[in-house]
């Protein structure tokens, strides 16, 4: 059965929320592990000449397109029951909060400790900028942007793309965000070859994106997290990261983005955000804002849920 009444929704999005919680992420290979292999494959064996872009585009329907339909098969034939475990196990495969709090949380506590190289060990790990000679106020900033973006990237677009379309929909949201991560790259070899999977994901994001800066300036400071949202969003080379980004720093009222190296050379990027410079405690801050954020969709699903069942009543 594919489609969910409200009410088996919010269960099955509390559910996934919960085994993701406490579980994480699989402990043996994880599937993404294996459609990472795929996507370096497909992009080793299509990326080439001037037909790169066109080629970007099919090697993204065929990386997409096959399980999202499989997993819509399964969930469509299988009895009831069964369809609801396919739908939660999906969504839980979506989900990263719990990867996303173990990877930040000790960066924090070896700040606040004042290990200086662990904390920059433990930042590489999770940032694409350099780390070797980075202070306690750049790593603090790089944590915060992380936690904030992926807020989105690991927790709240999968929740919406499955309100939306259940199980597979979570997939497709989740897939398509990986393949942004592998080919979405504004360098010389992904320019062209990248713009499908940069594109579908900005177009997968927009809405949750939104709806993820909103929930941030609605828990915290909401007149400052609006303001930001409102001036500085579209400095920010991301559509989605910038709405993002621009609110939770207002809603904590802190200063992130600014200058940073990236391959050996140093970007200033904008300012987003208002108040202080990041330290240690806005980590911790940033992390409790992606968990109540948490908590307030699955209270919407569950306010959904009911208002659906008493309308039906």
């Amino acid at each position: 059965m594919l489609l969910l009444s409200f009410y088996a929704m919010a269960m099955l999005a509390i559910a996934g929320v919960i085994v993701d919680r406490v579980i994480g992420e699989p402990s043996a290979r994880h599937p993404l592990v294996g459609f990472g292999t795929l996507a370096t494959r497909l992009e080793a064996r299509m990326n080439s000449g001037f037909r790169a872009r066109p080629a970007g585009i099919l090697a993204w329907l065929v990386a997409v397109v096959p399980p999202v339909a499989i997993a819509w098969l399964l969930v469509s034939i299988l009895p009831f029951t069964a369809a609801c475990i396919v739908h939660a196990a999906l969504l839980w495969f979506a989900l990263g909060a719990k990867s996303l709090r173990d990877h930040i949380a000790p960066i924090a506590r070896a700040l606040g400790l004042g290990d200086l190289a662990t904390a920059r060990e433990l930042t590489a790990r999770i940032v694409s900028r350099e780390t070797t000679d980075a202070d306690e106020g750049a790593l603090s900033r790089a944590a915060v942007e992380s936690a904030l973006e992926n807020g989105n990237d690991a927790i709240f677009g999968a929740l919406f793309w499955f309100a939306v379309a259940g199980g597979p929909g979570a997939l497709a949201f989740r897939l398509a965000n990986t393949l942004d991560a592998m080919w979405g790259y504004r360098t010389t070899r992904y320019l062209r070859f990248g713009w499908a999977a940069a594109r579908f994901d900005d177009v997968l994001n927009f809405i949750p994106a939104r709806l993820t800066a909103a929930s941030y300036a609605l828990l915290g400071d909401t007149r400052t997290a609006w303001h930001c949202w409102r001036t500085q969003a579209a400095s920010w080379d991301s559509p989605n990261a910038g709405p993002v980004m621009a609110s939770g720093a207002g809603s904590l009222n802190v200063l992130i983005g600014g200058p940073a190296v990236y391959n050996g050379t140093l970007e200033s990027r904008p300012v987003l955000g208002a108040g202080r410079s990041a330290m240690p405690v806005h980590v911790v801050a940033a992390l409790r804002l992606v968990e109540r954020s948490t908590l307030l969709w699955l209270a919407v699903f569950l306010i959904a849920a009911f208002l659906s069942v008493g309308a039906h009543g």
